[in-house]
């Protein structure tokens, strides 16, 4: 087994496991997200006219898609899908309907998962010097003698660990 993956699985068995990753990735649920009011009055008029490509139109403005459905990024990416693929808009459409107005709104706001607020806050951690060492820039982390921490981005980072 890898060492490091050992020490991490040592240190993950110890009762301060959590508290200590708290610390880390202080993650906490944050409060429901704002819906624009004219889009959302545009998806209630589109959803009881049961314009099923309007709807999605709108409710592709949203930051939150009220369903999770493999499809929903793509017609996002390219909004004229929503017109080659009317089987696809009225099949998401009809589980909209589903759903109901309320259930929609629900689901459009809820707040952000806290699995997705976590990429940073381990480079914000190391930032704020919690481990008594400021990370340094690549010249400067090569230049060094003692322990260091690369601050570079995610590529700069794999990139040296396949160099070096």
């Amino acid at each position: 087994m890898n060492k490091w993956t050992e020490l991490s699985i040592e240190y993950a068995n110890q009762r301060s496991y959590l508290d200590d990753l708290f610390q880390v990735y202080p993650t906490i649920p944050e409060g429901i997200r704002t819906i624009d009011e004219d889009i959302w009055g545009n998806v209630k008029t589109t959803y009881l006219q049961k314009n099923n490509r309007h709807l999605i139109v709108e409710l592709l403005k949203l930051n939150l898609f009220p369903i999770k459905d493999s499809y929903i990024a793509y017609l996002k990416r390219d909004k004229t899908s929503i017109e080659r693929n009317p089987k696809t808009i009225n099949r998401i459409s009809g589980r909209l309907y589903e759903m109901g107005l309320d259930k929609i709104f629900e689901k459009c706001s809820e707040p952000k998962e806290t699995n997705r607020q976590i990429g940073p806050m381990f480079k914000d951690w190391l930032n704020k010097k919690s481990l008594g060492i400021q990370p340094l820039k690549l010249d400067d982390f090569l230049s060094n003698g003692n322990d260091a921490i690369l601050d570079s981005s995610d590529k700069g980072m794999m990139d040296f660990a396949r160099k070096y």
